[in-house]
Parts: structure tokens; C-alpha cells; sequence
């Protein structure tokens, strides 16, 4: 019954809407309503700006990151990624904001900060490299999932490469339509880097 609370739980640490929130309290706006319609951190950049992007960015990172631990704050046999990725699957999917979530960029990389504090700086610096050159943060969102995979495959944890290999998909299939974009070169590029 514990193994089912401390899932249920992850989920729900998830779910919480950080860019919903953020908009609302501080801004009176619904970001969904805004731009992509989508409620992560880049949505919230470019409808909000610099300060609340970042702090959605942050709020969204220590979602997965606090799940982690929940297996060793309730002394229970589960590996910790596997807890952590049902706080993937609430940010892409919140119970708290009709199931219109994310696409698990953050969440999943606060996951792997919290097992791995160095693939998560190998997953950043990828991140940061590749948008500098494309200026695209979608692409560069997925070249760090093939980075964090390839790592994963020379540590030969085999949980962590199920686990990112499973990000990985979740974050493509999420950007679907930016890959679109991308393609017919529609795709907004940042201007900030």
C-alpha cells in the first residue's frame, strides 16, 4: 500500500501547474492561453519573461528532484527512478490543470539530478551548446535526451538508460509539432542567447 502512496504522491508532486501558478498569482494570466498554450517554462519565457521562466524552470527541476528521495524518506525498496518518472508523467499529464501539462523537459531532468548530478550537468551543458548554435530550445531539449543516453550506456546502469531512453521518447513526442515547425522553419528561435 506504501509502494502506492509514495507513486501517487510522485504524481501528484508533478502535477503541480508551476507555470499556471506562476501566471496567475504574480501576473493574472493564464499562459495557456498565451503562446504555445503549453504550461512549461518555455511558454512561460516568452509570455512572461526572463524572471518567471526561470523560476517555473527551477519550480519544475525540483519537482522531479524532491521525488527521488521519497523511496529513502519512507524506507521503502523502489528504485528511485521509477518513482521519479511518475512525476514526469504528472507534469506532462496534471491532475491539477485538466491533463494539460508540459512536455517533460524540466521535470525529467530534475529526476536525473537527483540519481545523477552529473549527467544532469553533462544534460545542461548539451542543452546550452546546442541552443547556442540552433537557437531552437525544442531541438535542443532532445539532443540532450541523446547525450543523457549515450552516457547512460557507458555508466551501464541499465535502470538509468530505460529511464532516459523513456524521457527521451516523451520529450520527442512532445515536440512533435515543433519538429514540424522546425522542418517548414516556422519555429520561433530565442533571442537571448
Amino acid at each position: 500500500m506504501l509502494y502506492f502512496v509514495v507513486i501517487l504522491l510522485s504524481y501528484l508532486i508533478g502535477s503541480i501547474p508551476s507555470g499556471l501558478i506562476v501566471g496567475k498569482l504574480f501576473y493574472g494570466i493564464d499562459i495557456r492561453e498565451h503562446g504555445s498554450g503549453n504550461l512549461g517554462a518555455t511558454n512561460t519565457f516568452r509570455t512572461l519573461g526572463k524572471k518567471a521562466g526561470a523560476a517555473v524552470t527551477i519550480a519544475d527541476i525540483l519537482k522531479g528532484t524532491i521525488t527521488v528521495f521519497l523511496p529513502f524518506l519512507f524506507d521503502l525498496h523502489i528504485h528511485p527512478l521509477l518513482v521519479g518518472l511518475f512525476s514526469v508523467i504528472g507534469h506532462m499529464f496534471p491532475v491539477f490543470a485538466n491533463f494539460r501539462g508540459g512536455k517533460a523537459v524540466a521535470t525529467s531532468a530534475g529526476v536525473l539530478l537527483g540519481y545523477n548530478y552529473m549527467l544532469f550537468i553533462i544534460l545542461v551543458a548539451a542543452f546550452l551548446i546546442t541552443l547556442k548554435i540552433s537557437k531552437y530550445v525544442s531541438l535542443s531539449s532532445m539532443v540532450a535526451g541523446i547525450f543523457g543516453i549515450i552516457y547512460s550506456l557507458i555508466l551501464q546502469d541499465w535502470p538509468l538508460v530505460i529511464v532516459v531512453a523513456a524521457f527521451e521518447t516523451f520529450v520527442v513526442y512532445r515536440h512533435r509539432e515543433n519538429l514540424k515547425r522546425i522542418r517548414d522553419k516556422t519555429e520561433p528561435k530565442v533571442k537571448w542567447l
